[in-house]
């Protein structure tokens, strides 16, 4: 068995699950066991969304060997302290995979790490994109508004200026709550559903975000992508965003965003390594 371990939560999002999904959906093809291991019982529903069919729900990366056996495989990806955990997991089971966090992060037990930043081809990327999104797909004239899928502290509602008078669409995200929503639509002239998400990635000729994946999915897509980046992202992911022609802009800085003339972007799919090499890496470890 393999399990897959993503770090999620309200306050988290869910970029680890849809990546996770790909890999997941992938290695189940070919006819390997698997299990998503998740911290909260919405993140399990949404994983079903993308194809997972099931998941189990533990408390942090120190539960994982309350599921895992000895000789079982395991894929890591969560920012958590393991407080020394995860020299008992490359002891016990049989290959650990870990997504690194930062540049610096390196293999510090044995496990294989996933990189941003792969240098030659014995390295397995953690950018991760599903096929769906390399697929040539008929764009509308839209502006489409996705922060993330989660809005805990209210970030949109704080910046509502930056989105007065410049017909954006809003995407929610799967963390948002109703009340919340009624604010949201005092603010947009459309709101569209979490379920919407694969489709109006797919289709929308912009997209505006401050998800690292979401940015990846819709680069990959063929869509103009404005990132706006809330939470300092890492150098590597900056340099990579930049390498695809997305456009950056740091914080709500709405005189920036009404500057900006997009008059053509490039596709960035050469950029990124398709799934399925991705998942040949992994198997040929197991």
């Amino acid at each position: 068995m393999l399990y897959y371990y993503a770090f999620t939560g309200h306050k988290h999002g869910l970029d680890r699950v849809k990546k996770s999904a790909v890999i997941l959906n992938k290695l189940r093809a070919k006819g390997i066991e698997t299990m998503l291991l998740v911290n909260d019982f919405r993140a399990g529903l949404v994983a079903r969304e993308f194809g997972v069919p099931e998941t189990v729900t533990i408390e942090t990366i120190q539960d994982i060997d309350a599921i895992a056996q000895i000789g079982d495989s395991v894929i890591i990806d969560s920012p958590e302290d393991d407080h020394g955990r995860l020299v008992k997991y490359c002891s016990d089971f049989k290959k650990v995979f870990r997504f690194a966090q930062t540049a610096e992060d390196k293999s510090i037990h044995g496990e294989t790490i996933l990189s941003i930043d792969c240098q030659d081809e014995s390295c397995i990327s953690s950018i991760i994109v599903d096929d769906i999104y390399f697929e040539e797909h008929k764009k509308e004239k839209r502006t489409l508004f996705f922060l993330g899928d989660s809005d805990a502290d209210k970030i949109i509602l704080n910046h509502a200026d930056f989105f007065k008078e410049t017909q954006i669409e809003l995407l929610l995200g799967h963390y948002f709550y109703v009340k919340y929503e009624e604010d949201l639509g005092k603010i947009f002239d459309k709101l569209h559903e979490p379920e919407e998400y694969i489709d109006l990635i797919c289709s929308s000729s912009r997209i505006v975000t401050s998800s690292f994946q979401t940015a990846l999915e819709a680069s990959v897509s063929g869509a103009e992508v404005i990132f706006i980046d809330t939470n300092k992202i890492l150098d590597k992911e900056k340099e990579l965003l930049l390498s695809l022609k997305v456009i950056l802009i740091y914080s709500f800085n709405k005189y920036k965003y009404e500057q900006i003339i997009i008059d053509s972007v490039l596709r960035g799919d050469t950029l990124v390594e398709r799934s399925d090499t991705i998942v040949t890496k992994v198997i040929n470890q197991l």
